[in-house]
């Protein structure tokens, strides 16, 4: 596990039962953008039942499936955050920004055609997760996160439903045996 120090993007925040906001209860964040300001993230593992071609025309194609808008975080929920995964990433397509190695950020103003085949997977998320200046220590601190490093497919998953889980049980140590804890161990 890592310290708040060591947070940068790419990595995961991955919920810990200590955090009872239930925008965030056994949550998935990949980490997008961290600076002196705060930081910006979207959750993973929340897909919606709204199909992204039924919002964005062109882009569900694209998509990684299931083919709908993920719910990014209870900010700004009318807008959209797209994250991709490049198939190479030293030709990067036009509108995309590295995070992490393939994984980035693409623009949804960028025109479809010129992606030409650019992409191994796309995610679009509605709304995204942020924290402001020391926001984020405190949490990471308190014990509300714990922070782990990102594998590209984690934003891809064709379900979503088990990444809290899995993404537990491939850390080292003690860590992993949080991803059996149950959601409320007064009915274990």
């Amino acid at each position: 596990m890592h310290r708040a120090e060591d947070v940068t993007p790419g990595m995961l925040l991955v919920a810990t039962h200590l955090l009872a906001d239930p925008n965030f209860a056994r949550s998935v964040v990949l980490l997008l953008d961290v600076n002196a300001e705060g930081a910006l993230g979207v959750v993973l593992n929340r897909p919606s039942e709204v199909l992204v071609a039924d919002v964005l025309e062109g882009w569900g194609p694209l998509c990684a499936p299931p083919e709908v808008l993920f719910s990014g975080g209870p900010v700004s929920r009318d807008g959209a955050v797209a994250v991709a995964m490049v198939r190479d990433p030293e030709q990067e397509p036009i509108g995309f920004r590295a995070i992490s190695g393939q994984v980035g950020m693409l623009d949804l103003d960028t025109p479809i055609e010129l992606l030409d085949g650019g992409l191994l997977g796309l995610r679009v998320f509605a709304g995204y997760a942020g924290w402001g200046a020391q926001q984020l220590r405190g949490e990471i601190d308190e014990g509300s996160w714990h922070v782990v490093p990102g594998e590209p497919s984690d934003a891809f998953r064709a379900d979503p439903r088990w990444l809290w889980r899995d993404v537990l049980q491939r850390q080292p140590g003690q860590l992993a045996w949080h991803a059996t804890r149950p959601t409320d161990p007064d009915l274990n």
